[in-house]
């Protein structure tokens, strides 16, 4: 499974499918109806940490330190994790193939679902890259598509210091609501960037929420029971 689309795993749980997309949709059936984006939080007061590429080795770390500090994130998780979604050329084709959009978000919300029994309520796509055939596609499941408003620039070439600096500004800058970008396959960010971050925006008095709380939102359409332990596409 080529995996172009990354679904919202709240904490450390993840996300799903809907049962009705079983079979791919024709580029006649697009709907009109197209997702929201959201680029910004709702809530005053609150960060939503969210980390993109996973679940990978750091997740535990990247959770282990947000929970001892009282606060949760939002993880998106990948398919076939994880060099193949930065072939930015194959990103391009797919997002102007409505059918191949639906189909690699259906392989992805499959495998969720059998595993975690979750349906979710958002999806970000690569490099939060979209046009009208991936909103129509988030639309059919009833996701919202997440974008963010702060990136820490740990996949763009940003050293820790760097990314550690990034939080401190806007720590300083004391916005409303902060909406970050992360990667938790990177070492240094799950264990030197993220413990400053936490340090530095709790100190300013954030609260450190999920994506859906930062919204005053429900994380998952639904959540029924797992199906499977494991799931191969």
């Amino acid at each position: 499974m080529q995996f172009l689309t990354k679904l919202a795993l709240v904490g450390s749980v993840a996300s799903s499918l809907l049962g009705a997309l079983a079979v791919p949709l024709t580029t006649s059936k697009v709907p009109r109806q197209l997702a929201q984006v959201i680029t910004k939080c709702t809530v005053p007061n609150t960060v939503a940490l969210t980390f993109d590429d996973g679940p990978h080795v750091y997740m535990y770390d990247i959770s282990k330190a947000i929970i001892a500090a009282g606060g949760k994130a939002t993880f998106f998780v990948n398919g076939n994790n994880y060099g193949c979604i930065y072939d930015a050329d194959n990103v391009k084709r797919v997002k102007y193939l409505y059918d191949k959009v639906h189909d690699e978000m259906w392989r992805v919300e499959e495998a969720l679902q059998r595993i975690l029994g979750v349906n979710p309520a958002f999806m970000r796509p690569p490099f939060g890259s979209y046009n009208d055939n991936v909103l129509a596609a988030s639309a059919v499941r009833g996701q919202k598509v997440a974008i963010w408003d702060f990136d820490s620039g740990d996949s763009t070439g940003a050293t820790p210091a760097q990314s550690k600096q990034k939080y401190t500004d806007i720590a300083n800058q004391r916005p409303s609501t902060i909406l970050t970008l992360n990667h938790e396959t990177y070492e240094r960010t799950a264990h030197e960037v993220i413990p400053h971050a936490i340090s530095m925006l709790q100190a300013k008095g954030y609260r450190l929420v999920t994506l859906a709380e930062c919204l005053g939102e429900q994380p998952y359409q639904s959540v029924g029971s797992p199906a499977t332990g494991s799931w191969t596409c």
